[in-house]
């Protein structure tokens, strides 16, 4: 991996969030320094940040997936929001929040005793009716230690017969969902880590997987044009939205969970992300309009510390070799 002078420390100039991260996945630090680092997520920046905006009874914002009192009017001028529970539990998650920390317990257990779907009034921890949400919900739950067996267990019911998952299944779509089928896939893998999985969890992971692959991650299977130019900008936080970074990094973590080497048929997602670079940097080249608590990056055009992070892991995952880093670079993982 060929990392340019002064990328590492840009990254390391930035939140706990990130520079645990950058410790493990691109430095190769012991792990006894990155947990270090790690565990200053619940004090300290993005994190401490997030969470000290949780509700007294364990919400965000006052709801599960939408704020509370939030209208059809608030739509109409400012579309998604992006502060209810749901988001906020799953930004945590991305942060590295460690599961059993003081702050995750407490969250954990508020939520499944208060917070309801607002589609249906199900509890959290349940899941809603939309498999793009359920995916969600699945890597949380299990991302902080919750029981979710059933809910994947409903997941893998829901698969279509293409292989992927899509949340207008219920108004009678047959055909499968990059989006969906990524957040489903997400779910399902945080589900392995956690449990090792089931025999069905695990074929249903391999087929959402192949579905995405048999398309090279972008493209339409009919025509091999691009499903969606949107798939091709990289963009952060993902939210329920995909692009080939983030299937990319799924099928990473995928790979290393299982000790199984790259699928060559990423290859064309792998130049594509290659080729996003600026002096070894990836911009935010587009994001999701809609109410956030705060923001992560510089704004769209400028250098993402979490795109490159994230490129940055891909690319050494897809062609690991001889480290490129610099001695200052390799004494910071140490």
């Amino acid at each position: 991996m060929d990392v340019p002078d002064g990328v590492i420390e840009w990254l390391l100039e930035s939140d706990p969030a990130l520079r645990w991260q950058v410790q493990r996945d691109l430095l190769g630090a012991e792990e006894p320094v990155w947990r270090a680092e790690r565990e200053l997520v619940e004090t300290q920046g993005w994190g401490a940040r997030l969470l000290a905006l949780e509700d007294a009874d364990g919400q965000w914002d006052g709801g599960a997936f939408w704020p509370a009192g939030f209208t059809e009017d608030d739509w109409r001028r400012d579309r998604q929001p992006w502060t209810a529970t749901c988001w906020a539990l799953f930004q945590l998650r991305e942060f590295g929040l460690d599961p059993a920390s003081a702050a995750a317990r407490r969250a954990v257990r508020l939520v499944g005793e208060n917070s309801r779907w607002e589609e249906g009034g199900q509890p959290f921890w349940d899941g809603e009716v939309e498999e793009c949400i359920n995916g969600r919900t699945v890597a949380i739950g299990c991302y902080f230690g919750v029981d979710m067996a059933s809910l994947v267990q409903r997941l893998v019911g829901e698969r279509l017969a293409d292989g992927g998952w899509n949340c207008e299944r219920a108004n009678g779509s047959a055909r499968s969902s990059f989006d969906t089928t990524i957040n489903v896939l997400e779910g399902l893998l945080e589900f392995e880590r956690a449990t090792g999985g089931t025999p069905a969890s695990i074929a249903a992971r391999e087929a959402g997987e192949e579905y995405l692959l048999a398309r090279s991650l972008f493209r339409r299977l009919s025509t091999g044009e691009p499903a969606d130019e949107d798939y091709l900008r990289l963009l952060h936080p993902s939210r329920w939205r995909y692009d080939v970074l983030r299937a990319l990094d799924h099928f990473r973590a995928s790979s290393l969970l299982a000790g199984t080497p790259p699928d060559p048929r990423l290859a064309e997602a792998v130049e594509i992300v290659r080729g996003r670079a600026v002096d070894g940097r990836w911009p935010l080249e587009t994001d999701l309009r809609g109410r956030v608590w705060f923001t992560l990056d510089d704004g769209v055009g400028l250098p993402s510390r979490w795109l490159t992070l994230r490129a940055l892991r891909v690319l050494d995952w897809w062609a690991p070799g001889p480290s490129d880093l610099s001695e200052s670079q390799a004494a910071i993982a140490t």
